[in-house]
C-alpha cells in the first residue's frame, strides 16, 4: 500500500477510535462522579453480545438505524443538513400502515405498493423543504424542523377516528394491514426472527455506495457538495442537485420504519419507535458517510440501546447507553476536527518537504551546469 493511501486510511479510521474512546472515558468518569463502578455497567453490556436473542434484536434494530443513516447521509454529501428524516420516515410509515390496511392485493403487488408509497410519501416531505430552498433560499434546516412539527399534527390527525384512526384500548392505531403485506422474517430458532427488510437496508448500502462513485450523478452529487460554484462552471445545475438530493434523502427515509412495520407491528400507533431520524444523524456523522462505516455505527447504537436495559437489575440505570451517545455525538465532532486538521499540518509539511527537494535539486543542478561552463 502507497504511503499516500495508507495516510488516507489511517484518517478515516482515527476520528471514530477516538470519539468512541473518548466517550468510553467521559461515560466511566460520570460512573465514578456517581459513586459506581466504571467498568461493571460496560462489562454487563458486552456479556449481552453473546445471547442470540439480543443479536437478533440488535441486527432487527439496526436496520432501521441503517436506512435513517443512510438518509441522512445522502444529504450530507451534498452539504445539505436535511434534519426532517424523522417527520419524513413516520410520516411514510403511517401511510405506508394505511394503505396496508385499506388496500387488499396479491403480495407481488402489495409489498411494493407499500414500498413505494413510503418512498413517495418521504420524498414528498422532504421535497418541500428542498423546493423551499432552491426558490426562496431558505435553509434547509429550519424548513425541516418545522416540518418536522408538521408532520407530528398531521400523524395525530390522521389517527382521528373519523379519519383512519382505530381505537385499540386506549392506543391509536391505523387499523391491522393485509396480510399480504406482510414480509416474513429470517427464522433464528428461540432467539425469534430477524427482519426480512434486513436485506432491503442491504441493497439500499449497496445501491448508495455505487451510486455515489460509479454514476455521472453520484460525481455531480459530490462536487456540488463540495462546491456549488465550482460544479455550475463544469455544467451543474446547483438547484437541480440540491433538488435531487432532497428527494432522494427523503425517499429513503421514508422506507426507514417499514422493517418493523412489515416484519412485526403490521400497523402504526402510539408505540411505534420514534427518534429514529435523529439517531440516524449521529450514526451517519461517526460513520463518515460512508455505507460501511454506517453500518458499524448503526450496530454500535442498537446494542447500546438492546444491552442497557440489563443494567437495571444490577444496580445502574440504563440512562447510561443514552449519555454514552450523546457522548459520541460530541467527541465525533470534536475528534473529526482534530484529525482534519492534523492531516492537514501533514499535508502541508509533505508538500512543504517536496518543495525543499526540489529547490535544492535544481541549486545542484544549476551548480552542476556553472562547472561545466
Amino acid at each position: 500500500m502507497k504511503k499516500f493511501d495508507r495516510e488516507r486510511v489511517l484518517l478515516a479510521v482515527a476520528g471514530p477510535v477516538i470519539a468512541l474512546a473518548v466517550a468510553f472515558v467521559l461515560s466511566a468518569i460520570v460512573l465514578v462522579a456517581s459513586g459506581k463502578s466504571p467498568v461493571e455497567p460496560f462489562a454487563l453490556m458486552f456479556e449481552q453480545i453473546g445471547f442470540s436473542d439480543i443479536q437478533v434484536l440488535v441486527i432487527n434494530q439496526a436496520s432501521m438505524y441503517y436506512i435513517a443513516a443512510l438518509a441522512v447521509a445522502i444529504g450530507f454529501r451534498m452539504n445539505l443538513f436535511n434534519i426532517g428524516v424523522d417527520g419524513q420516515y413516520q410520516l411514510g410509515a403511517m401511510l405506508a400502515a394505511i394503505v396496508g390496511a385499506h388496500v387488499a392485493l396479491p403480495a407481488a403487488l402489495q409489498v411494493p405498493l407499500l414500498l413505494l408509497t413510503a418512498v413517495l410519501t418521504g420524498a414528498f416531505w422532504a421535497g418541500i423543504a428542498g423546493v423551499l430552498k432552491v426558490t426562496r433560499g431558505v435553509s434547509e434546516v429550519v424548513a425541516t424542523i418545522m416540518l418536522n412539527a408538521i408532520a407530528t399534527s398531521v400523524i395525530a390527525y390522521l389517527w382521528l377516528p373519523n379519519v383512519f384512526g382505530v381505537k385499540v384500548g386506549n392506543n391509536n392505531t391505523t387499523g391491522e394491514m393485509h396480510s399480504s403485506g406482510w414480509i416474513p422474517g429470517i427464522g433464528m430458532g428461540a432467539a425469534g426472527e430477524i427482519y426480512g427488510l434486513v436485506l432491503l437496508a442491504v441493497l439500499l448500502g449497496i445501491g448508495y455506495w455505487v451510486v455515489l462513485n460509479r454514476t455521472r450523478f453520484g460525481f455531480d452529487l459530490r462536487a456540488s457538495g463540495a462546491s456549488q460554484t465550482a460544479a455550475a462552471a463544469s455544467g451543474v445545475d446547483p438547484g437541480r442537485m440540491v433538488l435531487s438530493a432532497m428527494l432522494i434523502s427523503g425517499g429513503i427515509a421514508g422506507l426507514a420504519g417499514l422493517p418493523i412495520l412489515l416484519g412485526d407491528t403490521h400497523t402504526y400507533s402510539l408505540n411505534f419507535p420514534t427518534g429514529i431520524g435523529f439517531l440516524g444523524i449521529g450514526i451517519a456523522l461517526l460513520g463518515r458517510n460512508s455505507p460501511v462505516g454506517i453500518a458499524f455505527a448503526a450496530l454500535l447504537w442498537a446494542w447500546l440501546d438492546k444491552a442497557s436495559p440489563e443494567l437495571d437489575f444490577h444496580g445502574y440505570d440504563k440512562e447510561i447507553a443514552v449519555i454514552m451517545q450523546g457522548l459520541i455525538v460530541l467527541s465525533v465532532v470534536v475528534s473529526y476536527e482534530a484529525v482534519r486538521e492534523w492531516g492537514l499540518r501533514r499535508q502541508q509539511r509533505r508538500v512543504g518537504a517536496e518543495l525543499a527537494a526540489g529547490h535544492v535539486l535544481g541549486n545542484n543542478n544549476t551548480t552542476k551546469e556553472v562547472a561545466g561552463r
